[in-house]
């Protein structure tokens, strides 16, 4: 457990999610998904990915009036971390969307009862894990809906309760990274927002999270929106002639440039690291020009990639069963993985 948060960050090149399962209201397997298995979790590494990020629900598996978690799932929860851990990946175990009871309710009249049961929750799942090395870090929540200074009081109390509670529970948790959500995972309001950091009883063992999903046009909308049209096609040299209604109008290169050194700004610079806990752009099955598209989506995964590590940033993707066939393990989409790993500099 010696290695600070900065030791931790240089460890991590690439990351990815296995979305849409433990975070499943209703069961691991009910969005679609199979059940975790060791078996996927070496294929990840032989890939060239180096740390998973667990998105999990807690809630489901509580009872209402005591907030106690169940022992069968928060055993199952331990033998996924395991399997992570016996192909010596680092892991993120995290509060997901839960039914958003934390972060829906970032407001002053919920912030009481919110604050209890982020306390119950985390002091039970952080003694059930502590015997875990430093390979596993805990996440505070999710996707925290954020965007006054009032709101960011409130999440600042989330956050330290989350980072006492666990430290309260000792052993290897006395030391253990620790990651803490930006308001809407947005690095543009925590300029503003993210005033001071959360204290704590160990030095250099918290980091910073924000998730990518820019243009949302692109990464996104599934259709058109009063707001804006969907993107098909993206990057400078990536505009469809076939289809040019349909290319991106704003949010390209520069955007990525900008945010990524924002976020090395804001936390890099000062020796707090940022875990980017999401990002990703779907393949799109309407463009009249699918090679373009397709193109395009590559290069916008190798894009943010590359520019995430060059400022600091460790990326992981988001994936609900889209990049590799969970069943079968054969990888479904080469293209993407190819710009991943490009990316990354791992191809």
């Amino acid at each position: 457990m010696t290695s600070t948060a900065v030791d931790i960050a240089a460890r991590i090149r690439l990351g990815i999610n296995i979305g849409n399962t433990l975070e499943a209201v209703g069961g691991e397997t009910i969005w679609g998904n199979p059940m975790i298995t060791q078996a996927l979790v070496d294929k990840y590494k032989a890939l060239g990915f180096d740390a998973i990020r667990l998105p999990c629900s807690w809630d489901f598996y509580s009872n209402a009036t005591t907030a106690k978690i169940d022992a069968t799932w928060l055993d199952r929860v331990k033998q996924v971390v395991q399997y992570c851990i016996n192909a010596n990946m680092l892991v993120l175990l995290n509060i997901h969307w839960d039914g958003g009871w934390l972060e829906r309710n970032v407001t002053v009249d919920k912030k009481d009862a919110v604050a209890a049961k982020q306390k119950a929750f985390w002091e039970q799942i952080a003694t059930h894990l502590r015997d875990f090395d430093e390979r596993l870090m805990f996440a505070s929540a999710n996707e925290p809906s954020c965007d006054t200074a009032a709101q960011m009081d409130v999440l600042f109390t989330y956050h330290q309760t989350f980072i006492d509670a666990v430290r309260s529970t000792g052993g290897r948790n006395a030391y253990r990274t620790l990651v803490l959500q930006l308001p809407n995972t947005n690095t543009d309001l925590a300029k503003t927002l993210w005033t001071k950091t959360p204290t704590d009883t160990v030095a250099n063992r918290l980091m910073v999270e924000p998730h990518f999903y820019s243009p949302p046009n692109f990464c996104i909308l599934t259709e058109d929106a009063s707001w804006g049209k969907m993107f098909y096609y993206w990057g400078k040299d990536y505009h469809s002639t076939i289809e040019p209604d349909r290319n991106a109008t704003w949010g390209e290169e520069e955007t990525v440039d900008q945010h990524m050194a924002l976020a090395n700004s804001l936390f890099v610079s000062k020796g707090i690291p940022v875990l980017l806990g999401e990002y990703g752009a779907p393949r799109r099955s309407t463009p009249l020009d699918m090679t373009m598209h397709l193109a395009s989506r590559a290069h916008w995964m190798k894009y943010v990639t590359q520019k995430a590590l060059a400022n600091g940033i460790m990326p992981f993707l988001w994936d609900t069963g889209d990049l590799i066939n969970r069943q079968t393990y054969a990888v479904k989409d080469q293209q993407g993985l190819d710009a991943l790993l490009e990316g990354a500099g791992k191809k």
